[in-house]
């Protein structure tokens, strides 16, 4: 997804940014009343759209809090710092489970509470690759997203463990990197650019309203679907689906058409004739940092750490025949964008669900990464049959997105009138954990823990506090 700055028509009349995606509903906080719950909508052809789940009093979400505390069993319901969960016995817990005919339950399919993977232990005497990280007891959300009973942080599902770890399983060739696009295709730009031709050359100010409305309904009919392209993962499964939803509601708050509950200045807000670049695109995309990785000195044990997300940008030129080239100037408010978006990053994890689930993503692919880098798998005989077999434990479980709808946001500025977008997801796992970017344990810390952690309590059990 891009934003396209289309040129200027007249001197002094309008610019225009515009992008593909669905158009979101504004959500706005009042006194007393809960913001809606954001989900995502796929209809049978593959076209997406953005749902709203309105709980105005709360009452809902108290319900399926007390539902989830009656359902859980008490050692899941509480706080743990740092859970503990062991991938070997975890396969065999599912195999078990799926060999007498059972549906995996809520513990098994939400990894015990696990709302970060921010270790990888490696115990060799034990055969056991274990990971951790904080956790809690869990509820769906309006939108069906398992959460944190009391700081609705999302939990790691097993189906998107499964689908990294396939991503970077051994003797599987690595896609290079992991992500998403939605990007007009050329001839849209094509139609935008012949749309563009129709527009009138003066505009009165009585008339503004209207013609703005007639501008923003041209353009999107101009830009029509978006094809959607997944990269390095299945576009059924649900870890494909959170890269998608993280990139275009990105891309909504840089629109204005989606207010988020931390403050920062949207692209759509910076926009101003001083500032707007003719016949440029700017390109927005989520990208790890990639030094996120602290790795011990005996390579048993790391560290995910960091915020682990960024939001980058560059400028295009959109050529004759509706493609995009390098070359054009930077702009300031671009920049400003996903640098306020980048800075607030953690803040937004903590209350919009979507962008702990990218970091989720983000750390689930560098930790496969990692286990396949140093072939933890195979020095314990773990041959991961269940995990790595779509007929046993299929993680192709949703309807795969295919195309997205324009949407604009339009306003005037003085004697301009303008509208906006823009998105991406890049991931690539195997950059963190090159030498450039690794990151040394050198107060000790990771090794401690993970002797402290010792060796798999007795009893099979594939999680512990």
């Amino acid at each position: 997804m891009r934003a396209i700055m289309c040129r200027r028509l007249l001197p002094g009349l309008w610019a225009a940014a515009v992008a593909c995606g669905p158009l979101a509903e504004r959500a706005g906080a009042q006194v007393n009343v809960q913001l809606p719950t954001f989900g995502v909508a796929i209809d049978a052809q593959g076209v997406l759209a953005v749902k709203t789940f309105e709980d105005p009093t709360g009452r809902l979400a108290a319900a399926r809090r007390e539902a989830a505390k009656a359902r859980l069993p008490k050692n899941l319901q509480a706080r743990s710092p740092l859970r503990k969960v062991s991938l070997v016995r975890l396969e065999a817990a599912v195999q078990a489970q799926l060999a007498a005919g059972k549906k995996l339950d809520e513990p098994t399919r939400c990894l015990a509470g696990l709302q970060r993977l921010q270790y990888v232990f490696f115990l060799p005497e034990a055969k056991d690759i274990v990971i951790a990280g904080p956790a809690e007891g869990f509820a769906a959300d309006a939108s069906g997203r398992m959460v944190g009973l009391g700081s609705g942080r999302p939990v790691i599902e097993l189906e998107d463990l499964v689908a990294a770890l396939r991503a970077y399983a051994r003797g599987r060739p690595a896609e290079g990197f992991v992500g998403c696009t939605i990007d007009p295709a050329p001839e849209a730009m094509l139609r935008l650019q012949g749309f563009q031709r129709t527009v009138p050359h003066a505009v009165p100010e009585a008339q503004r309203a209207e013609v703005g409305r007639k501008i923003a309904e041209g353009m999107r009919n101009a830009l029509g679907l978006a094809p959607i392209r997944v990269f390095g993962l299945p576009p059924e499964s649900h870890l494909a689906q959170v890269l998608i939803e993280a990139d275009y509601r990105m891309k909504l708050i840089g629109l204005g058409l989606e207010h988020p509950p931390v403050r920062f200045a949207s692209y759509f807000d910076l926009l101003s004739g001083g500032n707007i670049r003719t016949s440029a695109l700017q390109r927005w995309w989520f990208t790890p940092d990639y030094e996120c990785v602290k790795v011990s000195a005996d390579r048993l044990a790391m560290e995910l750490v960091g915020e682990g997300v960024q939001l980058l940008t560059e400028s295009k030129l959109i050529g004759p025949d509706g493609r995009l080239k390098s070359g054009a100037p930077g702009n300031r408010a671009s920049d400003t964008f996903t640098e306020g978006f980048t800075r607030k990053y953690a803040e937004l994890a903590q209350r919009v669900p979507v962008y702990a689930q990218l970091r989720n993503a983000v750390d689930l692919l560098v930790a496969a990464a990692f286990l396949r880098q140093q072939g933890y798998a195979e020095r314990v005989g773990w041959k991961m049959a269940v995990f790595g077999d779509e007929a046993v434990m299929p993680v192709r479980t949703h309807t795969a997105p295919r195309q997205a709808p324009a949407a604009v946001n339009a306003a005037w500025r003085g004697s301009r009138f303008l509208a906006a977008a823009g998105g991406g997801v890049s991931i690539r796992p195997e950059e963190a954990l090159t030498a450039e970017h690794l990151l040394s344990d050198k107060d000790g810390k990771v090794a401690k823990l993970r002797r402290q952690l010792g060796t798999t309590p007795s009893g099979d059990p594939w999680w512990w506090d």
